[in-house]
């Protein structure tokens, strides 16, 4: 991995406008802070993982540094070029060098495209107006995912969920980018496919030096690719780490939780050393003081109610957000 991050992410902020629940009972416009202050970096080469539950803002953290959203606060520097405040005419040579791989691929393609238009699409976009030398393209990339070259005139409907996966990722390498949004690509697939999809992924990686922002609720999977984890709550990132480092050294009680969660194979075995989670998600429209994980942390105490609590390095690269580690120290 090169010494200078392709991607630095900071202070990213995306707010969307909601009715109802945000200010009280007249029904009145509040904020809903999908991403509230994020802050971090990817070097060239390397994997990092995003997790969370569902509603943390995890994807629409990627898709607001791929630009798919508008950035309501903070810059996004890839290569050194801060595309927040550019517009759509000024990122257009960055779609090219920062790609996507959605969750649900089936969603993602369009049916009334066979995989030769599908994959090919992107280089026409992109001035690539050789249809020969489009196609000998399809066909190499199609070999690179798994599929053949009778594959190349089928349509999206005729495949599995997993090969439609395949189809994707071969669309989002077509242009040779440099950076791939990974937004929960395998969650949508079969158990016994998802550790296929990976290792192809990973592969790939090897082989055209890509980088690559991971996200999944699948922790266990995230270990496996991920060279450092984000863990993201209610729009913040509560915990930073080498890969190894997060699952063995947990620091953030939100972190541990998710941790317990994961399934062990065995059903006389149960994790009973962290407290379980009290109380529902808070609702990403509350206007929440302090720490946002005290209504639901079981070591929460009234400073983590009213002070929200700094991010801190507590060992090399490892960085969390939790008061509780600060009265350790």
């Amino acid at each position: 991995m090169d010494a200078q991050p392709l991607l630095k992410v900071q202070g990213l902020k995306k707010y969307f406008s909601a009715s109802g629940g945000g200010t009280g009972a007249h029904g009145k416009k509040g904020l809903l802070k999908a991403v509230d202050g994020v802050s971090f970096h990817i070097f060239k080469g390397e994997t990092f993982g995003l997790v969370g539950e569902s509603g943390c803002g995890k994807s629409t953290t990627g898709r607001s540094i791929v630009r798919l959203y508008d950035v309501t606060e903070g810059s996004i520097r890839f290569d050194g070029q801060d595309l927040a405040k550019m517009n759509e005419r000024e990122l257009k040579p960055y779609r090219k060098r920062m790609q996507t791989i959605f969750q649900d691929p089936y969603s993602s393609l369009n049916p009334g495209m066979n995989v030769t238009q599908l994959i090919s699409e992107p280089l026409g976009i992109h001035g690539f107006k050789n249809k020969k030398e489009n196609r000998e393209t399809v066909l190499e990339l199609l070999n690179k995912v798994g599929l053949k070259a009778e594959h190349a005139d089928r349509y999206p409907h005729e495949f599995s969920g997993g090969q439609r996966q395949r189809i994707s990722i071969a669309r989002a390498l077509s242009v040779k980018p440099e950076f791939i949004l990974c937004d929960e690509p395998i969650s949508a697939l079969d158990v016994s496919v998802q550790a296929q999809v990976v290792n192809m992924l990973e592969d790939l990686q090897a082989e055209y030096g890509l980088t690559y922002l991971f996200i999944a609720h699948d922790l266990s999977m995230v270990r496996h690719i991920s060279d450092r984890i984000g863990v993201m709550y209610l729009g913040k990132l509560v915990e930073m780490a080498p890969s190894d480092e997060l699952y063995e050294h947990p620091a953030h009680p939100y972190t541990q939780a998710l941790l317990a969660a994961i399934p062990v194979p065995n059903p006389k075995v149960r994790n009973v050393s962290v407290p379980a989670l009290q109380a529902d998600l808070p609702s990403p429209l509350s206007n929440l003081s302090g720490c946002k994980f005290a209504s639901r942390c079981p070591f929460a105490t009234e400073r983590c109610r009213q002070e929200e609590p700094e991010w801190t390095e507590i060992g090399p690269g490892h960085f969390v957000a939790c008061h509780l580690h600060d009265e350790k120290n």
